[in-house]
């Protein structure tokens, strides 16, 4: 039996061991705090961000519906049905008339002259109803150009005479404006993230270049940026479009496109990494790396570029709706893609004309395309930037 001066027989509190009193709390063997890495902590901020989030799975959605696009497409892209010109968006009905509730279906459209305006209605024939039918065989085609099929996500039988499932409505060839919009994704997003690409490695390239050596070749480089920026954008892309030989296939357009609107595109990028560069390059760890043997390119990529990663994440996310923004506009001027290729800005050359879209509004549809992509990318860039940055709170 211990006496009450034996040390043993007071407690933890008392005795004001740390041990002790790790041990009376139950924390020995397990610990209670839970380090992050930055990119851990980078990924919590940014899951916090519930507009970032949404969009960034808006976007895997969007990318997904444009790389399944023949497939989730009722129709091929150049599918024409000469007796459903500007046929309106289809409304897809679950309830009858009677009340009763059913699968999907559509009602018959038959066509009447509109004895006002001399102009072509189509109307619902509500006495003829046509299931909506899913994975359906339809035009042939090949997937990624590797895989021959003929599936389609939906569609609806005799579409010829019944009328076809045009779900944001017809051209004025009649084709179905949605399946073109998913292709034209193809193109309009991938120029983005190729452009983006490569005006990211010239940026880092040449920025990097500017603010870590100075002297002539940071004035060199920082007069080309000037002369570039000083020139209005719209009018150079006209100009270097231009100049693009009119025999060229839509392939090496596409290309010579990317490579334009890249060109032009990495002198921001370039400026904000040559100041990064310039403030980073006389910090402790820098010069502690120099001290211990690291050679310039080990430093730029494993402590300076790391170091601003954000600020080069909001420039990329804000880089790519540019791009798209450009592309469309060029496509929409005739200076780039043209039919038979598709692309939003290829679409809305339809939209030229005050007076079509006055009779057909849906022909505006690609435009939401862009209009959404460019938010959902900000928003995306809005919730990088914050989450990057290391004095952000959790």
């Amino acid at each position: 039996m211990t006496s009450a001066a034996d040390p043993r027989a007071a407690s933890p509190y008392e005795r004001g061991n740390i041990s002790d009193l790790l041990e009376a709390e139950g924390t020995i063997g397990e610990s209670r705090t839970q380090f992050l890495t930055p990119r851990q902590l980078m990924l919590l901020r940014f899951r916090r961000n519930k507009m970032a989030v949404f969009s960034m799975w808006f976007m895997v959605l969007l990318y997904l519906s444009a790389l399944l696009a023949p497939i989730i497409s009722p129709y091929d892209k150049t599918h024409r049905f000469n007796k459903h010109l500007y046929l309106p968006p289809r409304e897809i009905h679950i309830r009858a008339d009677d009340g009763s509730w059913r699968r999907p279906f559509v009602y018959a459209v038959t066509i009447e002259t509109n004895k006002e305006t001399f102009t072509r209605d189509f109307v619902e024939d509500r006495s003829q109803q046509y299931p909506v039918q899913f994975f359906v065989k339809g035009d042939p085609y090949k997937l990624w150009g590797i895989f021959r099929m003929d599936w389609h996500l939906f569609g609806v039988e005799n579409a010829e005479e019944v009328g076809p499932i045009f779900l944001l409505g017809g051209d004025k060839f009649g084709r179905d404006i949605f399946g073109r919009a998913l292709h034209g994704g193809r193109i309009s997003l991938t120029i983005g993230l190729v452009g983006v690409t490569i005006a990211l490695v010239i940026g880092l390239l040449l920025g990097g270049l500017s603010g870590l050596y100075g002297g002539l070749v940071d004035n060199l480089i920082q007069r080309l940026i000037e002369f570039i920026r000083s020139i209005p954008t719209i009018p150079l892309w006209m100009g270097l479009a231009a100049a693009m030989p009119a025999d060229w296939p839509q392939t090496r357009v596409y290309f010579g496109i990317t490579i334009i609107l890249s060109l032009l595109a990495w002198t921001t990028l370039a400026r904000v990494v040559r100041g990064k560069f310039l403030s980073l390059r006389n910090e402790d760890f820098v010069l502690a790396a120099q001290s211990a043997g690291a050679n310039q390119w080990y430093l730029i990529w494993q402590h300076l570029v790391p170091s601003f990663m954000s600020y080069v994440l909001v420039d990329i996310t804000l880089a790519i709706p540019g791009m798209i923004i450009g592309e469309t506009a060029l496509s929409f001027l005739g200076l780039g893609l043209v039919s038979p290729t598709v692309s939003w800005g290829v679409m809305l050359k339809d939209a030229q004309q005050v007076v079509e879209i006055a009779i057909h509004p849906w022909i505006l549809w690609p435009a939401m395309f862009v209009v959404v992509t460019v938010l959902a990318l900000n928003f995306i860039g809005d919730g990088l930037r914050d989450a990057a940055d290391p004095y952000a709170d959790l």
